[in-house]
């Protein structure tokens, strides 16, 4: 009998994978509380005993009217709701309870600029019928593998809608869920981003950006992902002296067995090589190196530099339903303040988050020496981090600025902000106001040799 390489690479795989321990599953009884007291991804339904936080109603499933399909920039579906206070460095011991020191670190370095507009907490996320059903099946097979290597026994859901285990287990499955969340099956996208001087001054890197996330292939399975999560291709169109670039990345699901594969393409020597660096800290070039390889998506890759510990929820402000900052038509330069994203086209809401700290092992390398997580209840989306030297030092906090896409449905960022408090600098992923369309989703399943290093050259346009 025959075997091929993936065939053999497989079995391999599967008897590593069998032989860790692995930690997560919940109970029958457990499970059957989603879509009851809990929503269809694990949130308590209900809100908090002040009212400051609503129970949620069943979220954002369909698109208000006026909105034409996905591509169109989103309509804002509350334009009559206005501000119910602001918190700025003047007032901010009033609501220190309900900060993190990551946004308190950002009004004490910024004083007179940065300010948080607090609005209606709306709880918009929503995900589909298929969507739920396979995150109900996950809840009793899914498992976190080894040291937080990797995950089995899901697929096409959310892995650990309800938590359980000791601190660090609970902290692993947390990162997991935001590692496989809900974003679609297909996108393409034209944005830009930029890295912001001090002085206000920006030069704008765009691309053309490709994903199939295979984890939500609805014609496949936990055993035809090939430990591949998503596939992504992304094309450098300006400034002249980086267009016609390219990088392609297999996100694999266990990065220990099979680490993370990448690839890029130099459009000066024509050549396609090897990324293996495209991982952990390495610097990306196109932030400024204000952005690591693995604060990508606010936080990507392995997990296996850390140690990991759930320290509960909390309710703290954070950016949601933020339709006004991607508006179609809004220059660049007044979404771009000279330190941070303009406040007056900012919306925070007071919503419930996961808390997760990963301290940096004795003995492993990494420029963040402690990153703490703060992952929003209801979307499992990391809506902000802090991230400390290794002073101790509070040195950069990321921020995901969140919506509901009405096509998917489902809450996912706009934009992605990256601040530097002690190079007092900022760089900014996700422009794309200037551009006609916004993320064009689809549910198509593309040929996996589309992703393929063979087809990148071809692809890649100087």
């Amino acid at each position: 009998m025959k075997y091929n390489k993936n065939t053999i690479l497989g079995g391999l795989m599967a008897l590593s994978m069998a032989a860790m321990p692995a930690y997560g599953a919940v109970s029958s009884a457990e499970a059957a509380r989603l879509g009851n007291d809990l929503t269809p991804f694990g949130s308590p339904k209900a809100g908090n005993d002040s009212g400051t936080i609503p129970a949620w109603d069943g979220g954002i499933s369909e698109p208000p009217a006026g909105y034409k399909g996905s591509g169109q920039h989103h309509p804002d579906p509350f334009p009559d709701d206005e501000v119910l206070y602001s918190i700025n460095a003047s007032n901010i011991d009033q609501y220190k309870d309900h900060l993190s020191d990551g946004v308190i670190a950002m009004m004490e370095t910024y004083p007179t600029t940065f300010r948080i507009p607090v609005y209606q907490s709306r709880r918009t996320h929503a995900i589909p019928g298929w969507v739920a059903d396979n995150t109900k099946r996950n809840a009793t097979s899914a498992e976190v593998v080894g040291d937080s290597a990797g995950i089995k026994g899901a697929y096409g859901g959310y892995p650990f809608p309800i938590l359980s285990g000791n601190a660090e287990q609970k902290a692993w499955q947390v990162i997991w869920n935001h590692l496989t969340r809900w974003r679609g099956i297909s996108l393409t996208r034209r944005a830009s981003e930029v890295a912001v001087q001090p002085d206000g001054e920006y030069s704008l890197v765009t691309s053309q950006q490709e994903a199939f996330f295979n984890f939500y292939n609805p014609e496949g399975d936990e055993g035809s992902l090939d430990n591949v999560i998503f596939y992504y291709l992304s094309f450098t169109q300006s400034p002249p002296r980086l267009a016609g670039g390219a990088i392609l990345v297999h996100e694999t699901m266990n990065q220990i067995i099979n680490p993370r594969n990448g690839w890029g393409y130099n459009a000066g020597q024509r050549r396609v090589r090897r990324a293996p660096n495209l991982g952990y800290d390495s610097p990306i070039a196109a932030a400024d190196n204000l952005r690591t390889a693995d604060d990508t998506d606010i936080f990507n890759g392995a997990m296996d530099r850390y140690n990991w510990t759930y320290e509960g929820k909390r309710e703290i402000y954070i950016p949601y339903n933020n339709y006004r900052i991607a508006q179609q038509g809004l220059p660049y330069s007044e979404i771009l303040g000279m330190s941070h994203l303009n406040p007056d086209l900012m919306r925070w809401e007071l919503h419930r988050v996961h808390v997760v700290t990963a301290t940096l092992k004795e003995g492993e390398r990494h420029i963040y020496a402690k990153r703490r997580f703060y992952v929003d209840e209801d979307s499992w989306n990391t809506v902000l981090l802090d991230q400390y030297d290794g002073r101790g030092a509070l040195w950069r906090v990321s921020m995901g600025i969140l919506k509901n896409y009405y096509e998917l449905p489902g809450v996912w960022t706009s934009l992605e902000a990256f601040h530097d408090l002690q190079a007092r600098r900022y760089h900014v992923q996700g422009l794309d106001t200037e551009e006609p369309n916004t993320r064009v989703f689809t549910d198509d399943v593309p040929n996996k040799r589309y992703f393929s290093p063979a087809s990148l050259r071809r692809r890649s346009v100087r």
